[in-house]
């Protein structure tokens, strides 16, 4: 990078935010040639709210890169099948097995383990430059074109000036925001309540779904806990605590019984945390100088955990797309649309699928308040192990899965 005695950096492509989309970017970028900076306001990775699910489309990528084997050898679990429990019946809904993949299982890993390994791939290469505990807190425009960004760090206000700004800092983007970029906003009928609880040795694998009567939860393993999602009707947080943590408490163990007294290690609401979920989409991801990927350009329900995976897929076709021309200068904005008319269907698509579920099952879950059991197409999926094939694949591969190239 460039340095000027004014605190301007001069860099080829600046991308804001250093989730899955703006790391994954960053690395093939940086592979490719291309001088990039990735900018992370946080001081580090840790954050209970990020996703945990590395699906089969990503690992592939990883395979790709030739990174898998090495990327494997991080503590992880893997699920070879998406269960859920409605009322007392187990549903079997997905069957991994049978995808065209090296990998036939969702890894279950914390994700800033995944970023961290992603950000040591990229410092291999001198084109990567990754600055932490920096803020992109304004866009710099010249001539009709983003040419940069304004950032607050520990050391004082700095400029990035670069060919292309890339937005890849989450659903409640500041560069979208400051773009000017309008949002569709799809809706969710739920937020979701995060914590975490002890794991025992006896308890089940694999990831766990637990629907009951107006209820439902979702648990991650992380070895030594569960990452638990406490799914909430939107805006009802106020109504779940005024019942008392006891409850709460209650619910949990009603929902998932192994658990047992292990809930009470929940001892304040301060150890349960606020996932507000929002599903959204940019019109126009892009304008000339800029271009949004990732959750910026649409954010995702936590329904089958796929956002990660689309942030991913969106970082590899922008590099598939952009390298050749960012190698040169400064992208057309019809390159920069490309992006989005190449990642366009998969995300509607996904989100379709996600509204319909949260219409059709979560909504009427939520709203429940006698006994439950599964809706007859559950069971007939669960029955007939040829049906479980179509959600593994979406779930496990996404309606359009990109390479490497």
């Amino acid at each position: 990078m460039d340095t000027t005695p004014d605190q301007t950096l001069r860099v080829r492509c600046c991308i804001a935010g250093g989730g899955p989309a703006g790391m994954m970017l960053g690395f093939l970028l940086a592979r490719a040639g291309i001088e990039v900076l990735v900018l992370e306001k946080h001081a580090d990775f840790l954050r209970d709210f990020r996703g945990d699910t590395i699906h089969p489309s990503t690992l592939e990528v990883m395979s790709e890169l030739g990174l898998l084997d090495e990327f494997l050898k991080l503590p992880h679990q893997e699920a070879r099948q998406a269960t859920m429990t409605i009322g007392d019946t187990p549903i079997k809904l997905a069957d991994f097995s049978h995808l065209p993949t090296r990998c036939k299982f969702i890894a279950l890993m914390p994700q800033w383990d995944f970023l961290d390994f992603l950000a040591d791939q990229g410092r291999k290469y001198p084109h990567f430059h990754l600055r932490m505990q920096a803020e992109v807190t304004d866009l710099i425009e010249d001539g009709g074109r983003v040419a940069g960004v304004r950032v607050d760090t520990p050391e004082g206000p700095l400029e990035v000036r670069a060919d292309l700004v890339v937005g890849a800092d989450g659903r409640r983007s500041i560069v979208r925001d400051k773009a000017g970029l309008t949002v569709e906003n799809i809706g969710a009928p739920m937020d979701v309540l995060w914590m975490r609880i002890p794991r025992a040795p006896s308890d089940p694998d694999q990831l766990q779904g637990r629907i009951g009567a107006g209820q439902m939860l979702i648990l991650i393993d992380r070895g030594a806990y569960w990452q638990c999602a406490y799914v909430i009707s939107k805006g009802s947080l106020d109504k779940v605590r005024e019942k008392g943590l006891e409850a709460f408490r209650a619910s949990l163990a009603t929902l998932a019984p192994f658990l047992g007294e292990r809930v009470r290690e929940l001892q304040d609401w301060d150890d349960i945390k606020l996932l507000t979920v929002a599903v959204d989409r940019l019109e126009r991801w892009s304008k000339p100088g800029l271009l949004c990927i990732g959750d910026a350009a649409h954010a995702m329900s936590p329904i089958a955990g796929v956002g990660i995976n689309l942030a991913i897929q969106d970082a590899v076709a922008a590099a598939n797309i952009l390298s050749g021309p960012l190698a040169k200068g400064a992208p057309e904005p019809e390159r920069l649309e490309a992006v989005q008319r190449r990642r366009d269907f998969p995300t509607r698509m996904t989100q379709r699928v996600q509204v319909l579920l949260q219409n059709r099952l979560i909504s009427r879950v939520l709203a429940g308040t006698g006994p439950i059991a599964p809706p007859w197409l559950m069971r007939a999926v669960s029955r007939w192990p040829l049906l479980q094939r179509l959600p593994a694949r979406m779930i496990g591969m996404g309606f359009r899965p990109e390479h490497v190239r």
